[in-house]
């Protein structure tokens, strides 16, 4: 297993897991032919962890492997806070339909066949270019130090944002509520502008007063709203 080098947060970092040696390689070279940093595992199983602590810019999985094999990874990224948006190519030696629908319905982006080409491996790569820069946009964390007010239950906090990105935030508060609450969340991006109300999961705690929270519930409105404050902030952060 070979883990990228550190670098710029443009960098998109692929994640390729299959268990022939021929495959990989050739991967590999159109990933770097085209500025991607790669790592790449043989062993499907030390997958598993790292889906869940490590966020990819995309996965290209083997459709057939011990077990679990890329229908398996695939469907387990999605059910996962980490990679659940990652966009997926599932690479296959097994061309019926009903095997792609398989492939679709575990959450699939793309599905290619063995034996590989470049060529069109390269072109399923630069398909992908806009939903990974979205997703980019979406999880880019920008620090941020605004108001914000969190409601759980009958409880009410009072706290500041230490970061914010479009699928979440990162706060420092009064006091932290616990792990897995479900909190309704109002952020004030300026004095006179409403605020921008949500729904949120609390996934991190850190210490006694600051807490991650990442937003399952924001209203099309609400989120263009901050997509347009956030946007500028990623341009410059570049």
């Amino acid at each position: 297993m070979t883990a990228p080098a550190q670098g710029n947060w443009m960098q998109q970092r692929v994640l390729i897991v299959d268990d022939e040696q021929e495959t990989c390689e050739l991967i590999e070279r159109v990933v770097g032919s085209i500025g991607m940093e790669a790592l790449t595992l043989k062993n499907s199983a030390q997958a598993v962890d790292l889906l869940d602590r490590i966020k990819f810019d995309l996965m290209i999985l083997d459709f057939h492997m011990a077990s679990p094999d890329g229908v398996e990874l695939a469907r387990q990224s999605r059910r996962m806070r980490t990679n659940r948006t990652t966009p997926v190519i599932l690479i296959s030696d097994d061309q019926r339909p009903s095997a792609v629908s398989i492939g679709f319905e575990a959450g699939a982006s793309f599905v290619l066949y063995k034996p590989l080409d470049k060529e069109r491996l390269l072109k399923t790569l630069r398909a992908t270019q806009s939903t990974i820069d979205r997703e980019r946009r979406r999880t880019r964390r920008i620090p941020v130090q605004h108001r914000v007010q969190l409601r759980l239950g009958a409880v009410e906090v009072e706290g500041e944002t230490i970061n914010v990105s479009l699928s979440g935030m990162l706060v420092r508060a009064q006091r932290a509520l616990p792990l897995g609450s479900r909190v309704e969340t109002s952020l004030h991006l300026g004095h006179g502008m409403k605020p921008v109300a949500g729904r949120g999961a609390i996934v991190r705690v850190a210490g006694i007063n600051q807490m991650g929270i990442q937003m399952e519930q924001l209203g099309a409105t609400e989120s263009e709203r901050l997509e347009e404050f956030l946007l500028p902030l990623v341009q410059e952060a570049r």
